[in-house]
């Protein structure tokens, strides 16, 4: 696609409708009472209404269908993305306005899972060094886990002011990067797109935070993410672990964090406040700090590692391995999963 053609008021065009629209969701919230109340589970000190990532749904959504229109991107991406991202947002906002059993949540994830990989024809093929391989339908159960694990994980992220936001913009455009690189400008469209929409609610969610994503804007954050991940490897297989190494902070915290409580024999549906950014927030007591360390460790760490795997500089599962590792001494160090009650 010749990039000159782009329509790219579109992006610009994103981020304000996700400004206006969450200042909108703000006032809504504040005037039906729809808050997040602190808890012992909190993080936060103020009730602040919630609800707002509803913004960048919209906001996307809309796009994606004048992104279609436009020739920016083909009819089963738009349909796979459009319509598990519009599932799991309603999901969400139900589950934000009253309470939806874990079990039916978890079906209405897979469903979703499940509809992503009907319209992109399963899972992609894995590259492992150079070799790459077909899965088939053990690839696509692997993929459908992959792709709730991470619906799941945005959410259990989403703890503090602006974090979410930060790894979704940084995700996004880190990915546009790696397009760039391996001459794939095609697939820029959707990610740019859901950047910019995410960067116009970050106005308001930026620490101190004025009102919160909520579920159904985190798992649509997850779900989406996923979508466009497994998307980048069928066009080419090294850009999958890309997006993985992108997302790593996010992945290696949550992943860390529910190992270790698992091990303990904890309930891990329960909210807790053991995170690795959640021991940081409350070390250095600040949610900004926490948000620009993780903008700062996606720039200048993540994204060069990604950059020579996708560029096939470097086999995906080693610069996966060599981005993940210092993370995970990281999440440690600062106590990713452990008894908050042992933390001193």
């Amino acid at each position: 696609m010749d990039l000159s053609s782009w329509p790219w008021w579109l992006f610009v065009a994103g981020a304000g409708l996700g400004w206006f629209l969450t200042g909108v969701l703000r006032r809504y919230a504040l005037a039906r009472n729809v808050l997040d109340v602190p808890n012992a589970r909190s993080s936060h000190q103020q009730p602040t209404p919630r609800g707002g990532g509803l913004a960048f749904v919209i906001g996307f959504l809309l796009g994606l269908v004048a992104l279609w229109l436009s020739g920016g991107v083909a009819t089963d991406v738009a349909c796979a993305l459009g319509g598990a991202g519009a599932w799991i947002a309603l999901v969400g906002f139900l589950d934000d306005h009253g309470h939806i059993q874990a079990r039916w949540r978890l079906l209405a994830h897979f469903a979703a899972a499940a509809w992503i990989l009907a319209w992109q024809g399963g899972a992609p093929p894995l590259a492992v060094g150079s070799a790459t391989f077909q899965l088939g339908a053990v690839g696509s159960v692997l993929a459908a886990l992959y792709l709730v694990w991470l619906l799941n994980l945005y959410n259990f992220m989403d703890g503090i002011d602006g974090i979410a936001s930060v790894e979704a913009i940084c995700a996004t455009v880190g990915a546009a990067v790696l397009y760039v690189l391996v001459g794939q400008p095609g697939l820029l469209g959707t990610s740019l797109l859901l950047g910019a929409t995410v960067a116009g609610f970050l106005v308001w969610n930026f620490p101190p935070a004025r009102i919160f994503m909520g579920d159904g804007g985190s798992g649509f954050l997850g779900i989406v993410l996923g979508g466009l991940s497994l998307q980048a490897g069928w066009d080419a297989p090294a850009l999958l672990w890309g997006w993985l190494i992108l997302l790593g902070v996010f992945v290696v915290d949550a992943t860390t964090t529910l190992l270790r409580r698992l091990l303990r024999g904890e309930k891990v549906y329960e909210a807790h406040r053991t995170h690795a950014y959640q021991y940081a927030a409350r070390r250095w007591k600040s949610h900004k700090v926490v948000t620009l360390s993780v903008l700062v460790i996606n720039i200048f760490w993540l994204l060069p590692w990604a950059m020579l795997v996708a560029v096939e500089w470097l086999p995906g599962w080693l610069g996966a391995l060599v981005a993940y590792a210092p993370l995970l001494a990281l999440a440690l160090s600062l106590g990713a999963g452990r008894a908050e009650s042992t933390t001193v």
